[in-house]
């Protein structure tokens, strides 16, 4: 199977699609599938566009979908929306993380409706592709013969340093409780897998942290936002990062996989 890998796509559709294309996604007749591992709304303006072609994908059984950090985000202020829009919601990490814009895009609805009429914006958000086709449609990981696909990390063991943090690999991950899956959506995988957290035998291909992070503070080039940052994809041992902060670089990260699913 040849899997076309991408992460983070954050609402930019456009740059979605000229990654595929400029891969050759579309005219690729083989067995193929797109993977996105995780966070695929929040930031970018394209949301309903992309909603729509993801939706198209998964009916065409040809994407495979990983939960990210920012789609548990999605879940806790939709379920939630009367208490969250209570709340001032301008000054929540809801706001800073664009996840009420996303809402916005897919619901039809702006900010004033929103407060005005909570319930409204939930009961719209409930009905959409996304809360209802893509969220149910999404893994916590995916793996194949000599690759596992995650949106931060594997679930580890971790002890808190100071203002940082030291994971442990457990070798009994897959097993791991739904509070732990969800804390995985949020590792810095480039650092986890420097820490030695990799899996014997097989690449972690992860998205949530800008690869820049990698390429500065682990391999010592450029810096990780300024004009030399590196956002390309970054390799080491047992990971491959593709994050590409598209809202920096205003590109998508696409890496082309070939390996045989597993049985």
């Amino acid at each position: 199977m040849r899997y076309y890998v991408v992460a983070d796509v954050h609402g930019f559709y456009t740059e979605l699609v000229d990654a595929l294309a400029e891969k050759g996604f579309f005219d690729d007749e083989g067995p193929r599938k797109l993977i996105v591992c995780g966070d695929l709304f929040d930031r970018g303006s394209e949301a309903k566009k992309l909603e729509s072609f993801i939706c198209d994908l998964i009916e065409k059984d040809e994407v495979i979908l990983i939960r990210g950090n920012h789609e548990d985000l999605a879940v806790e202020l939709i379920d939630n929306i009367t208490k969250w829009m209570t709340y001032d919601i301008i000054s929540s990490h809801h706001w800073s993380n664009r996840t009420v814009d996303t809402l916005f895009q897919l619901s039809g609805l702006d900010l004033v409706e929103a407060y005005a009429y909570p319930e409204k914006l939930g009961t719209k958000m409930k009905k959409t592709p996304f809360y209802n086709q893509i969220l149910p449609s999404m893994q916590d990981y995916y793996e194949t013969k000599n690759y596992i696909f995650v949106h931060g990390w594997i679930p580890t063991d971790s002890l808190r340093l100071g203002g940082s943090y030291v994971y442990f690999y457990r070798d009994d991950w897959r097993n791991a409780s739904k509070l732990e899956r969800e804390s995985a959506r949020w590792i810095n995988g480039m650092l986890a897998a420097r820490q030695g957290v990799i899996e014997p035998g097989k690449t972690i291909v992860c998205g949530h942290w800008h690869c820049s992070y990698g390429h500065a503070e682990i391999g010592g080039k450029g810096s990780q936002f300024g004009i030399d940052a590196d956002f390309t994809p970054y390799y080491d041992k047992g990971i491959i990062a593709i994050d590409g902060c598209t809202v920096h670089s205003g590109v998508v990260n696409c890496i082309i996989i070939e390996d045989d699913e597993l049985l």
